[in-house]
């Protein structure tokens, strides 16, 4: 067998060491878990990846997993097209988008950190690399948060450098209270930090316009998710009527929505997540498309992979940072003056910390 077959398949489970309870506009979230898929080649390099779980849908999720374990069993990591295409075909009856299309992601992630191993490359130098760092902004302005927890997590990223930051809109007190929290960061952080605000899909078309009408005034750089994502009319009459900057992207599991929108001129930032789209393929597919469109590419979480891959494209608008993993992995993402600088390191350049991992039977 070619020294670049899986041999060995694993998963794990793993919590932030900052995990806390918070809460958006549509979710509360107990506390910040994922999923670690750890596979090994007949070579004997191993490849990590990683998605973000939460505490959503924890059975179905691990049956996903099981069964795209049995088609990586013996695959070359070389071949991370062909993985997919298998994956598609044996997916197609049940559908190939939801949480299977989870699963074949976070295996795809680790096929790819192999597969740059075994070529002793980076993932960013072995697709090819066009930069050396790419924008960062600092994200989080949970909802559940306090008035100085917020304060204290805006002024925190100014104060490592970072020079835009994000919050959550979507108060269920309503838009005083949105505007409220929009006030105090802008407050906190002064006035050449941009701010962006996350409504998660949570609003209607009346309240996402009064919120952009109103956010304006304190130099808001995007709106991102104001509406559902399947409401393209709403994003494009929002779009015409609010003239402020919409993102969205997240929660889409192929290019559908990315084409409507683009078509209606009703987006100005997509945002691809890699594990939704299946993986670097379906990642670098879709910003391609975006490119086509003119709309640059702002990716959703996962910064230890999206700061790689926005090296690789010329047309990257920044990424999204937590530091939800930071405290588990052994090389964090360097993050210095408002700018991610990927790893040179073979593969994705980190790993997990075995003492984090639980193993999943």
């Amino acid at each position: 067998m070619s020294k670049t077959r899986i041999k060995e398949l694993n998963f794990f489970t793993a919590e932030s060491t900052l995990s806390q309870p918070i809460a958006d506009a549509t979710h509360q979230i107990p506390a910040i878990t994922f999923l670690v898929a750890r596979l090994v080649t007949e070579g004997g390099v191993v490849g990590e990846g990683y998605l973000l779980a939460f505490h959503f849908n924890p059975s179905a999720i691990r049956g996903a997993l099981a069964d795209v374990h049995g088609l990586a069993l013996g695959h070359d990591v070389n071949d991370t097209r062909g993985f997919d295409r298998h994956c598609d075909k044996e997916f197609e009856y049940f559908g190939d988008v939801g949480l299977l299309r989870w699963a074949r992601g976070v295996v795809n992630l680790s096929i790819w950190d192999a597969k740059a191993k075994h070529a002793d490359k980076s993932v960013r130098a072995l697709i090819g690399n066009v930069r050396d760092s790419v924008p960062v902004y600092g994200s989080g302005g949970w909802l559940s948060y306090s008035n100085d927890e917020l304060r204290a997590e805006v002024t925190g990223y100014v104060k490592r450098g970072f020079d835009a930051v994000k919050l959550k809109v979507g108060a269920r007190e309503g838009i005083e209270r949105d505007m409220e929290r929009i006030a105090l960061v802008r407050e906190a952080v002064g006035p050449n930090v941009r701010i962006m605000i996350d409504a998660n899909q949570g609003l209607d078309l009346p309240r996402a316009l009064q919120l952009a009408e109103q956010a304006k005034a304190f130099g808001i750089d995007w709106f991102e998710e104001p509406l559902p994502h399947t409401d393209f009319a709403g994003y494009a009459e929002l779009k015409a009527k609010s003239g402020i900057k919409l993102a969205m992207g997240e929660r889409e599991y192929d290019l559908v929505a990315l084409r409507e929108l683009a078509s209606r001129r009703a987006l100005d930032l997509w945002q691809p997540d890699i594990l939704r789209l299946g993986g670097v393929e379906g990642w670098l597919d879709s910003a391609a498309l975006a490119r086509e469109h003119d709309l640059p590419v702002l990716p959703h979480y996962y910064k230890e992979y999206d700061a790689a891959l926005c090296c690789t494209i010329p047309d990257a608008y920044g990424v999204e940072s937590f530091d939800w993993v930071d405290g588990i992995i052994d090389r964090p993402l360097r993050i210095e003056n408002g700018h991610a600088y990927p790893t040179n390191a073979p593969g994705w350049g980190f790993a997990f910390k075995d003492a984090a991992l639980r193993e999943i039977r």
